[in-house]
């Protein structure tokens, strides 16, 4: 079914996935560190949703972007094929839910780069919704995974957006050197279940938040 953004621009997932923000991950004969094999990040996010919702630990999901549906076939009476669909607007952050009374809301980035994350993973549509978010008090960052190099960060939005207006304003480096993610993220080692334990980077942000809050 052919799918299109607002602006008319045809929806390809392969075009997508070139474009650094969830590439296929590449077979190799070393053994696979994370917990699914042959999962993507989202695949193993929404496994680890499903896992932390079943133990009642926290309650996230990924949002669904609206779709316009403009034409349906239907080849038996008790059948119906959609043949063609927009999304209807731009879509914000990949999940949000709630942990710990906090608000969260997340991003899921991957790309293939060994030595920095480049921003143009991100729209300005998502900064500025998680630039809204802490604006409200929630816990809002990315999780971001250096595919080549089997490495995954909770990092939190605030950077990311100062790396972003940076380069949209003063012209700045158009990525996040991996030193710097190393410095101001949380890495999250991976695991059987949940495959990505990225409440544990959570955890370390409401840590900040709430030291941050009584002047630590």
């Amino acid at each position: 079914m052919p799918i299109h953004y607002p602006n008319g621009n045809l929806y390809a997932r392969a075009a997508q996935s070139s474009g650094g923000s969830q590439p296929a991950r590449k077979i190799t004969n070393k053994p696979t560190i994370y917990g699914g094999r042959g999962m993507t990040l989202e695949d193993e996010l929404n496994a680890s949703n499903a896992y932390y919702l079943q133990i009642g630990k926290a309650v996230v999901h990924k949002k669904p972007t609206p779709i316009q549906i403009v034409r349906v076939d239907y080849p038996a009476r008790s059948k119906a094929v959609i043949k063609e669909g927009y999304f209807k607007t731009p879509s914000t952050t990949d999940y949000n839910g709630v942990y710990r009374g906090y608000y969260i809301d997340f991003e899921a980035k991957e790309t293939k780069n060994k030595a920095s994350f480049p921003l143009k993973n991100f729209h300005q549509h998502q900064i500025d919704h998680m630039r809204a978010c802490l604006l409200q008090g929630g816990v809002c960052f990315v999780v971001m995974r250096f595919a080549v190099l089997h490495r995954l960060f909770v990092y939190p939005a605030s950077p990311v957006i100062s790396a972003w207006d940076a380069a949209q304003v003063q012209k700045a480096r158009k990525s996040i050197t991996l030193p710097e993610i190393e410095q101001h993220g949380f890495e999250v080692k991976p695991q059987l279940s949940p495959a990505v334990p990225y409440l544990d980077g959570v955890d370390w942000l409401i840590a900040k938040k709430e030291g941050a809050a009584r002047g630590e």
